[in-house]
């Protein structure tokens, strides 16, 4: 594979040329090698890195754990339990937005069940709206 300029890593990778510059910036991906007229070059194994960091970031890990993650990678012969802690950790995190998820779902459900669709004067979704104290308990 030879030389890609940023554009094509970003279409190889799915990864926008924005996205690229700050993956850089911060540290998770190398600097490149630049041309003489100045131009990043990548080869593949900046592919391979930016398709870790987009899956990573698509399963929803933080830069941060995307960061651990990769320096993990870099050392294939470790044992994997950090990574597995760091998984298991993202999957906790995961579980409590379903869970906020499901009781903002309740709420907004019981506001749309409570409203009588007569006029804005008896709205129940206005109510509940105007005054947190009308929403259901635990969902806050």
């Amino acid at each position: 594979m030879k030389a890609l300029s940023i554009g094509a890593v970003s279409r190889e990778t799915g990864v926008k040329v924005p996205t690229i510059r700050f993956y850089e910036e911060i540290g998770l991906l190398p600097a490149p090698p630049r041309t003489e007229s100045n131009r990043r070059t990548y080869g593949p194994a900046d592919v391979r890195r930016l398709r870790f960091i987009r899956h990573a970031r698509d399963l929803g890990f933080e830069v941060d754990a995307v960061r651990q993650l990769l320096a993990l990678a870099a050392h294939p012969e470790t044992p994997c339990a950090s990574a597995d802690e760091l998984a298991r950790a993202h999957l906790r995190e995961i579980d409590e937005k379903i869970d906020r998820l499901v009781a903002l779902r309740e709420e907004v459900q019981a506001m749309i069940d409570g409203c009588e669709q007569e006029t804005v004067r008896t709205c129940r979704v206005i109510e509940v709206l105007a005054d947190h104290g009308g929403c259901l308990p635990g969902a806050r």
